[in-house]
Formats: C-alpha cells, structure tokens, sequence
C-alpha cells in the first residue's frame, strides 16, 4: 500500500484558484478541488520549465546553419522541435544560401515545418501543439518509504532555520514527521506565531470510519505535524475534529437537530477525542478544542463523557433558518461557543480525487475508464483509492483580521498490492 499526501500550497499567496463548478460533478469542497487541482498543474510546469531550461544550459547550442540568412533572418536551432521561432538558412548542393528556407531537421525534429511548440517536434505542422507533455511523476512529486508527496514539498532542512525548534509524530505506518519552526514550502509566517490566530479543521472522512482508534489518532497527529511545519509553528490556537458520518441538515433547525441525535458513532469519536485531541491539549499544541456538526443531544452526550471539553461547536445550518433552541440553551450552560461554517461535508469523496488524480487530471493514477479515452503517463500508478482525511490550516493575523496563510492537506491510501 502507498500512502498519498496532497497538499495545497498557501492559497492567500496566489489569490487563490478559479472555482468551477462542473455539471454532474461529485459534491466536494470545491476550494480544496480546485486549491489541488491548481497546485498540481503548477508544480507540473515548474517542473518542465526546469527540465527544457537544464536541457539548454547542459550543452553547446547545436546551430543548424552558421551562415548568415537573407533579409537578416538569424539562425537557430530547435531542440526536440520546440520554439523554433526563427528563419533557418537552407542551401543547395554546393552551399549557396536560399533566402526564406524553412528550418528542417533540427536536433531530434523530424520535419518540423515552420515547428513553433510542436510535441516532441515530429511533424509538427505550422507550429500547433499537439498535446501537453506531463513531466515524469518523480520529477514533482516526492516518495519516502511507502509515502507519496503530491505535489513535492520543498521546505528547508531540518534546522536550518535559526532556533528552529522540532518535533517528531509517528504516522500510520510508523514513519517519522519532523514537524516545528524550520521554515515552509510557501514562507511560513511572516511575523512571531504570537501575532496570529490559528485554526486547523480536521475532517476524518468516511474511509476512516472503519479505522481502530489508534489509526485515527494518528491520522490527527500527522495532518497536524504537516500544518505545523507548513506554518512554521509549535502550537495552534483552534483544533476542530469533524467526524464521519456528521452532518446538520433537515427541513428546519428541530428536525435538523433530532436527525443529528442518531448520526455518528459515540464511543468511537469519544475514544478518538481522548487518544488525539486530548492529548495534543495536554501537551500543549492546542490551546483550544472543538467539534462539528453536534446537535444539541449529541453534544450533550459526547461532553458528559469526555475529561477535557470543547469549547467550540461548529455547525452549517445553511438548510435551517436558526440554531436549534435547545443547542444554544446547552452551549451556553456549559460555555461553548457555536460557530457557523459554511465547510462541504462530503468535502473529498473517492470519485472526486480519483478525478483529480486521474489521466485527465494530474496523471497520477491510471483511469481505463477515462471517456475522452486519454492514455495515462507509463509511470502512472494503479488500485483503489481510499480518502482518509483532509485538514484545514487558517491564520489570521489578529490585529488587521487579515488571512495571511490557508491552506490544505489531505491523506489517502491506495491499495496497489
């Protein structure tokens, strides 16, 4: 089995991606899918960018024709067929120059006529492309052991940050994170950790409902080392735990809040409270704990069997009008904020991140059954795609109110054995 790590970016720093909404589409958070999709397409051309660059600085320029063309035309010459913008000169036999002579043959371009970006330079015909070439996987993605980082993550070296200070979460599968102030993939923060509220939503999605207890703690403890080295922190203000099979939906806010009472699981989510949240709070990583989607029965049942409380309730009551009476009465009494979010909770189904994932997506995994019938990259990956978690990072600079860094991570497992 290998692990997939998918991460975001700092979305604030780039203004975010375009969100499209695509008909028929799986309903997801679409500023993850669309944060994902963006960041992959991104590191995808940095990393083709690198290669043509490293090609042309890695050898002599391999001039087709040194002579000089008429009408002032300067001569060059396209490697694999690619922007071969110039005139070339052509000759005859006996080396008299032609004027206007269209470029042929250059490095590895097999009658490029006029070859402007043709693909791989074999007949490219009046410069048109004909498909964009996928950089291999390796080359902007990164693999330790049996995890796959999508796309690669470039932080700093483990201390080079001065002061930095570190700290080590063993993931699922027993691998070290080393996690802390050592710098970020996008900058960190850019003042004292002191000078921001952070928040950190973590989702545990439905293909971790079927994950023991110790899993699932260590599935939090991970997406939490990775947001801390994304961020450069040691600690996070706010962490709320959304668990699966939780929602908050109805006609109204009373019928919202009766089928609420019966969703879930109590004792796991009690557990897996107990073996993550309450020990981050313990060891001082988070100064505050949360849920979401609680009704007014379930949270009264989940406070009075957990040792440290939340202090945040989280609910999206965009099909009610109102909070249910009853939540707000219980929230008060035992001094709970409730806040209201507007997060997907279905927010990365398996169909979705196979999509991204895919040969008309990032060409990660293989897709047989893709409908416009496109082949997948040789080095493309194969079995089934489980989600298992995504995490939510904000911070939010407490002075102006301004979001300096949001970003997400998401975990998966795929079954390729």
């Amino acid at each position: 089995m290998t692990k997939l790590i998918l991460s975001t970016g700092n979305i604030v720093s780039s203004g975010g991606p375009s969100i499209i909404r695509k008909p028929g589409a799986f309903r997801s958070n679409l500023e993850l899918t669309s944060s994902l999709r963006s960041n992959f397409l991104a590191a995808q051309q940095e990393s083709q960018e690198e290669e043509e660059n490293n090609a042309h600085n890695g050898s002599p320029a391999d001039v087709a024709d040194t002579g000089a063309a008429t009408n002032g035309t300067t001569t060059t010459t396209t490697t694999n067929g690619v922007n071969s913008h110039a005139t070339a000169v052509k000759r005859d036999a006996d080396g008299t120059p032609k004027t206007n002579g269209t470029h042929t043959n250059g490095t590895n371009g097999t009658n490029g006529t006029n070859g402007t970006n043709s693909t791989n330079g074999t007949n490219g015909v009046n410069g048109t492309s004909t498909d964009r070439r996928r950089p291999p996987l390796a080359a902007w993605t990164q693999r330790e052991d049996n995890t796959l980082y999508i796309p690669r993550i470039d932080y700093p070296p483990a201390g080079e940050a001065a002061g930095a200070a570190t700290t080590s979460t063993t993931d699922v599968e027993g691998s070290s994170i080393t996690s802390g102030a050592s710098g970020s993939s996008s900058g960190g923060l850019q003042e004292e950790a002191s000078q921001y509220e952070t928040t950190v939503k973590l989702f545990l999605l439905p293909g971790a409902a079927s994950a023991d207890v110790t899993a699932r703690a260590q599935y939090v403890g991970e997406a939490l080392a990775l947001v801390f080295r994304e961020l450069g922190v040691e600690s996070v203000d706010l962490l709320v735990l959304s668990f699966p099979g939780m929602s908050f939906e109805g006609d109204c806010e009373w019928e919202a809040d009766k089928i609420n009472a019966k969703q879930g699981d109590d004792d796991a989510e009690v557990a897996t409270w107990a073996a993550s949240a309450e020990t981050l709070y313990k060891d001082g990583k988070v100064r505050r704990l949360g849920v979401a989607e609680f009704g007014s029965e379930k949270l009264a049942r989940f406070v009075a069997r957990v040792s440290v409380p939340p202090s945040v309730d989280q609910i999206n009551i965009h099909n009610c009008c109102n909070v249910p009476p009853p939540l707000t009465a219980l929230a008060k009494a035992k001094g709970i904020e409730l806040l209201v979010h507007t997060d997907c909770t279905d927010v990365l189904p398996p169909g979705m991140l196979r999509e991204l994932l895919g040969s008309q997506g990032a060409g990660v995994l293989a897709d047989e059954e893709s409908k416009t019938g496109g082949a997948a990259p040789a080095d493309a990956l194969s079995g089934d795609l489980t989600p298992q978690w995504v995490v939510k990072y904000t911070a939010v600079v407490r002075d102006r109110g301004v979001i300096e860094n949001k970003g997400y991570f998401a975990g998966a497992l795929l079954h390729d054995e």
